[in-house]
């Protein structure tokens, strides 16, 4: 009886964990340096990735008032906003409307599951139609107290619809560059591209991990892959960084692995 009643236990408190894991979200905070933005002019950027179309409790006010609070200077979703299955866009066009509405410097890349989905031409009118700005194989400059970015985007590398050319065109090498990149599969696919940093998500940090060992398998690496989650050098001197994200896709489930979002703050430096 004592076996059965620990047993039970355990079953409980497994399923109780993925249930907060997958619905109550936190803000993972990273800080990057770089000599290409004035010392005391900090930059924040707030990556949501791989949402899937997930709806969190309180119809996401608990999630929205999380984003209102920290105040981010920039606002950029990494792809997968929608599942390839979704049918029914309100959800995610209610999310958007209301992160339109926090900033407007909101930006967008398309993942794999956009272009999964048969209804994708409908829901990027969408989007495009509540101001979020769809930054697919194009660039763009944010400024902040007369200082500069470049936020340079491109469509989903994963189903090979990126065109990395197209998203440097005309761009100031002298400012600090991010590049927004639905799939790490860029750094595989490009070679010394001019970025600092390139955010990433795709890979949801496995959902399931493992202590000590990370993810067990990530879409297009296999098993034990080595870009799974957080920061990584990559070329000669870019950060890719890596979105575990807020939604899940196949198996509806995180474990030890809980939905987030991140703040990058750029920080300068001498």
């Amino acid at each position: 009886m004592k076996k059965l009643i620990i047993c039970l236990l355990c079953i409980s408190i497994f399923f109780i964990d993925i249930y907060f894991e997958k619905n109550f979200p936190k803000i993972r905070f990273v800080s990057i340096k770089s000599n290409k933005r004035p010392v005391g002019k900090n930059l924040k950027i707030l990556q949501i990735s791989d949402v899937h179309n997930k709806k969190f409790p309180r119809e996401n006010r608990s999630l929205l008032k999380k984003i209102e609070k920290i105040k981010p200077d920039v606002i950029v979703i990494t792809g997968d906003l929608i599942d390839g299955k979704t049918k029914n866009f309100e959800n995610t066009y209610s999310f958007v409307e209301q992160l339109v509405k926090f900033n407007a410097n909101t930006y967008f890349v398309s993942g794999n599951h956009e272009w999964r989905n048969k209804n994708m031409k409908s829901f990027m009118n969408g989007i495009e139609e509540r101001n979020l700005i769809v930054l697919n194989n194009a660039n763009t400059t944010f400024s902040k107290e007369k200082n500069s970015i470049n936020i340079c985007g491109i469509d989903d590398p994963y189903s090979n619809h990126e065109e990395a050319y197209k998203a440097f065109e005309k761009i100031d090498k002298g400012n600090f560059t991010v590049l927004l990149s639905h799939s790490p599969d860029i750094i595989m696919k490009g070679k010394n591209l001019p970025v600092d940093l390139i955010l990433c998500g795709h890979t949801h940090g496995g959902q399931v991990r493992l202590p000590l060992i990370g993810a067990i398998v990530v879409p297009g690496q296999g098993l034990f892959p080595k870009y799974d989650k957080g920061m990584f050098k990559v070329w000669k001197d870019t950060i890719l960084y890596i979105d575990s994200g807020l939604g899940t896709s196949v198996w509806p489930l995180r474990f030890f692995n809980r939905s987030q979002m991140s703040l990058i703050t750029i920080e300068g430096q001498i």
